[in-house]
């Protein structure tokens, strides 16, 4: 089964990836930003890629809960035992800066955790994907025939973890959104071994830590479940951990409240 989802997964960020890069690219276009009720940016190509990946998603059994269909009650919602949890343009931030550091977050969840998840990375055409039958993969050189890829997808499949071994700790912290609690967690890690700081916008942080470019990925700020849902699933077929910080749980989904709490994402447990 996921075999088969996995592939209409692919196929979907593929095509909500192109309707993004239309408008991204596009010099006349000015996004038509609107601010959603916690004042964070809506888009143009947030609907649109809304509308997109529902329209290959709506082929299979499962409802879809997206950032940009989240009016679904809890009381409808808590019968679900099985959804797809999307975030059809992560990172409306970077998306704005035109700095390319946005993604397409597609995630298959069963009674609340991620099996499931694709990433896929618009204005370099690198996608993560990640099973529990297939394991963690970074994806490149599509070739797609058909109405938007519909029919048959091509592309090149490498592994993961496959980034080069490196020395010290390297954390990936949010490029917007680096909290006071995150800079001290990182003060407190060079006590004990030298650390590189690198930063990133949207989901590519958990892909960062899945790859091996990071060793940890701190996270001590507000996000939601569509923002971690993909890279989870994604995390975990690679053999790494994502946790609730100072807790052993893996963050749960389809939750009343949809706020995630305090996380780490990690290549290996060390403790916390």
């Amino acid at each position: 089964m996921e075999n088969t989802y996995l592939s209409l997964a692919i196929k979907a960020a593929y095509a909500a990836g192109r309707e993004i890069m239309e408008i991204y690219t596009d010099p006349a276009s000015d996004f038509e930003i609107e601010r959603k009720a916690d004042n964070s940016p809506l888009t143009i190509a947030d609907r649109k890629a809304h509308e997109t990946i529902v329209s290959f998603l709506e082929q299979t059994p499962y409802p879809v809960l997206s950032e940009e269909g989240k009016t679904i009650p809890y009381e409808t919602r808590r019968g679900w035992d099985t959804l797809w949890i999307v975030d059809p343009l992560d990172g409306t931030k970077e998306f704005i800066k035109r700095n390319g550091e946005f993604t397409v977050n597609i995630a298959l969840v069963e009674n609340g955790l991620p099996v499931m998840g694709v990433i896929y990375v618009p204005a370099t055409g690198v996608m993560y994907a990640g099973s529990r039958e297939t394991g963690a993969v970074k994806l490149t050189g599509f070739r797609f025939t058909g109405e938007d890829g519909r029919e048959t997808c091509e592309y090149t499949s490498h592994a993961l973890p496959d980034a080069p071994e490196h020395t010290g700790c390297v954390v990936v912290a949010s490029r917007s959104h680096m909290s006071e609690e995150t800079a001290q967690f990182i003060e407190e890690l060079k006590k004990h071994e030298p650390v590189e700081l690198i930063t990133s916008g949207s989901s590519l942080k958990i892909c960062l830590v899945a790859e091996g470019a990071a060793d940890i990925y701190p996270r001590f700020a507000p996000t939601m479940e569509w923002d971690t849902a993909a890279g989870h699933a994604i995390a975990l077929a690679a053999g790494c951990q994502l946790y609730r910080y100072g807790s052993d749980e893996p963050l749960q989904y389809n939750k009343e409240d949809l706020l995630n709490p305090w996380f780490i994402a990690e290549k290996e447990r060390t403790g916390n």
